[in-house]
């Protein structure tokens, strides 16, 4: 199958599973055997993001690796080492916090033949030069492209964080994925921009989220977007807050969770969450993407505002989409700087085709 028939594939397949459809839940969640690929379920993503520095709490970058792994057009059973029977894509960008510019590359392929590789025992994903893999040091990826490229180190000190119930997240009235977090990864950076390399460090965050259909069923409990931020707290915590909406806007689900600076956690029921948008930015384009926001969840009241505005992600090529993925600031009421993130906002231009 050819790059673009593949792509109009992708485009023309939106989820959708019914209530019937969601899979048996098991017992509970296994490891390292979950870290790795579930090619049984329609998508799944690693969602790989951090700031980076000379340490501290003021970065000079932001960066993005994402790896999405979807059931492709040809059945599992084909006979065909050709077949598309899944693909592989990947997006990856850095914000320059101080040129306030982003820098994105993204790619597709379909799995197999050693140039595109999902392991299904532990995380090790492979898109020709591009990968992320675990092993008992820590995490370690790396990107290359003409523009940027970059290779991390990223070690845990804190437990796997269980989103949900035990990793069951729910998105909906119906709706679930299985959700894991690596939280406050220590991150050791080679980064080079345009042929200057760049020595720094920081902290990330790893999200890896699977599922038969997140969006839920068509109709009007099917969401058409989210908003989504994970931020490392400066007290050593971590914050995750998100939202999906219906196409007209209103609201199907809220959730989130906070891991409190002494390991205690707690989970967000919808009425636990408010978000409220305080700011848009209007791409060249045409999108509305609310970039600065008013929180209030059992955390307390805060505010999240984007580091720069214009960082807005143009994957048509691989996801069919565009979207706005950001480096992000969390504040206190009195203007105090809590902690640094990602916040994420999709279905602001056009639909949500791989989702």
């Amino acid at each position: 199958m050819s790059f673009s028939r593949l792509r109009r594939w992708l485009l023309a397949s939106p989820l959708a599973a019914s209530a019937a459809a969601v899979r048996a839940i098991p017992a509970r969640l296994q490891f390292p055997r979950d870290h790795g690929a579930h090619p049984e379920t329609r998508t799944e993503w690693w969602y790989l993001t951090g700031l980076l520095g000379a340490g501290g709490q003021n970065p000079l970058y932001g960066f993005q690796l994402t790896f999405f792994r979807v059931k492709g057009p040809a059945a599992a059973d084909h006979p065909s080492r050709f077949a598309a029977r899944q693909l592989l894509l990947a997006h990856a960008a850095v914000s320059d916090l101080a040129e306030r510019r982003l820098l994105h590359r993204q790619r597709i392929a379909r799995i197999g033949f050693g140039l595109a590789e999902a392991d299904s025992n532990d995380c090790s994903l492979l898109l020709r030069d591009w990968s992320l893999q675990r092993s008992a040091a820590g995490y370690a990826a790396s990107m290359n492209s003409p523009e940027f490229s970059f290779k991390l180190q990223l070690q845990a000190r804190q437990p796997l964080l269980l989103q949900g119930e035990q990793g069951l997240s729910r998105k909906g009235p119906q709706q679930t994925s299985f959700y894991t977090s690596e939280v406050q990864l220590q991150t050791q950076a080679s980064l080079t921009i345009k042929g200057r390399q760049l020595r720094l460090q920081g902290l990330s965050w790893l999200d890896h989220e699977w599922s038969d259909g997140l969006l839920g069923p068509p109709g009007a409990d099917q969401a058409a977007g989210w908003d989504w931020l994970g931020i490392n707290l400066f007290d050593g915590g971590a914050l995750t807050v998100f939202r999906l909406r219906r196409k007209d806007g209103s609201l199907l689900w809220r959730g989130g969770s906070w891991r409190r600076a002494d390991g205690s956690m707690l989970n967000f029921a919808p009425a636990d969450v408010g978000m409220q948008p305080l700011r848009h930015w209007r791409s060249a384009e045409g999108a509305a993407y609310p970039v600065d926001w008013a929180l209030q969840t059992p955390a307390g009241r805060m505010q999240l505002k984007a580091l720069f505005d214009t960082q807005e992600i143009d994957a048509r090529l691989s996801t069919g989409m565009r979207y706005w993925e950001g480096a992000a600031e969390l504040l206190a009421p009195d203007g105090k700087r809590l902690g640094l993130g990602y916040l994420e906002l999709t279905g602001y231009a056009g639909g949500m085709g791989l989702l």
